[in-house]
């Protein structure tokens, strides 16, 4: 059996899919993703789309870059969604492709809203989130029965570009066992202090891991007192997710990716984790 067997839907003229393009890694689409790119003749995707997936575009489909960065020239939300909705009215097959999962910290719940309040069909494609293909990639299992029954992802940063704080950050100190940070290097200090002080240990395994599932991925480990300061040190890139507990001891085992070959890793942690 091949894809053409699965009886997948098509994208029709005038709708719009909203799909995730996974952390990088090309195997990591799913099937309805590849589906979309082999029928979209627009698509409209995001900066962390990795190059080897947009290659899979369908011959003469128009490729529309709106990347959004932080701190870089960027195209204005409202914009995108009015773009998607002017593809659509014109009768295109639009594929916006978001990297990771377009729900998840993704906006992709923005411009869904947007389609249906302009009455422009759309289908949402679930993509493989950083937050546990970064992980997997890094040898790290977002969950395990011996170390945590709870998972949370948390955003380093606001909309407007500061560290969030309409977060209970106590609350999640106490809370979580494994917390995932996705856009958090810039912050990653002031962050560290606030789950230091809301009691998490100094001395907890902390993990970063940049450009998660490609060729450039590179993981530091360290621990939450000096993460901000070897993070910067090793000179870790954006796009990056951070990840906070023992589960990230369990990559001294389960690290598999040929990529890490190169990977920073500090002396070995405490027994304790503090």
């Amino acid at each position: 059996m091949d894809i053409e067997d699965l009886d997948l839907p098509e994208l029709a003229p005038g709708w719009v899919w909203l799909a995730g393009a996974g952390p990088g890694d090309p195997g990591l689409l799913t099937a309805l993703a590849l589906r979309a790119l082999a029928q979209a003749d627009a698509v409209v995707y995001d900066a962390l789309v990795d190059g080897r997936v947009l290659a899979l575009a369908a011959k003469g489909a128009e490729l529309i870059h709106a990347g959004k960065r932080g701190g870089r020239p960027s195209p204005e939300q409202a914009d995108i969604s009015r773009r998607l909705v002017a593809l659509a009215r014109a009768g295109r097959r639009v594929l916006r492709l978001k990297g990771g999962d377009p729900c998840v910290f993704g906006r992709g719940g923005e411009e869904a809203l947007a389609l249906a309040r302009a009455g422009i069909p759309f289908r949402i494609v679930p993509g493989i989130t950083a937050g546990t293909g970064g992980l997997a990639y890094a040898g790290i299992p977002a969950t395990h029965r011996d170390t945590n029954a709870a998972l949370t992802f948390i955003t380093g940063h606001t909309a407007g570009g500061e560290v969030p704080a309409n977060l209970d950050w106590r609350a999640i100190a106490r809370g979580s066992p494994v917390l995932v940070i996705y856009m958090g290097l810039t912050h990653l200090g002031p962050i560290a202090e606030l789950l230091i002080d809301a009691g998490r240990p100094a001395e907890e395994p902390v993990a970063v891991i940049s450009h998660a599932t490609t060729p450039r991925q590179r993981v530091l480990e360290t621990t939450l007192a000096r993460v901000a300061a070897e993070a910067a040190a090793a000179a870790m890139e954006p796009p990056a997710v951070i990840v906070i507990g023992e589960n990230v001891r369990f990559r001294a085992e389960l690290a598999w990716f040929a990529a890490d070959a190169e990977a920073t890793v500090l002396p070995d942690l405490p027994a304790g984790g503090g």
